[in-house]
């Protein structure tokens, strides 16, 4: 396998983890931390997936804008669903919250990398000299 398959079947895995991890219900002990899980995950994704592809920052700062909102709209539209079959509710609901905290995280990880990349290249060139 190349280098390039090992990223994509790593980030092919990961959004799987990632899609199923979003459409379970939080257990009650997170419900109070649910706004700071999501700008924590897309600070983390964002910084995860600009190492792993740093030319493509912005398609990737698009998906996951993208992702984010489609997340939301799946809970919905899941919990129809589950309602209608079940009787009861599977997972969260339809948030604009949750989409206004995933773009705090992703703005924060762009905001992050950025100076990481700077930081790391002013002091790479000085402790190199």
């Amino acid at each position: 396998m190349k280098n390039n398959q090992y990223k994509n079947l790593i980030v092919f895995i990961f959004a799987c983890l990632v899609i199923f991890g979003f459409m379970i219900k939080l257990p009650k002990i997170f419900h109070h931390f649910d706004k700071e899980l999501h700008s924590l995950f897309y600070f983390g994704a964002f910084i995860f997936l600009a190492f792993l592809y740093p030319n493509k920052k912005f398609l990737i700062s698009i998906v996951l804008f993208l992702f984010g909102i489609f997340i939301e709209m799946a809970q919905d539209f899941s919990n129809r669903i589950s309602l209608k079959y079940i009787g009861k509710v599977i997972h969260g609901r339809f948030d604009i919250e949750d989409i206004k905290f995933n773009c705090i995280g992703l703005f924060l990880g762009i905001i992050v990398f950025y100076l990481s990349k700077y930081f790391i290249n002013k002091y790479s060139k000085l402790i190199l000299n």
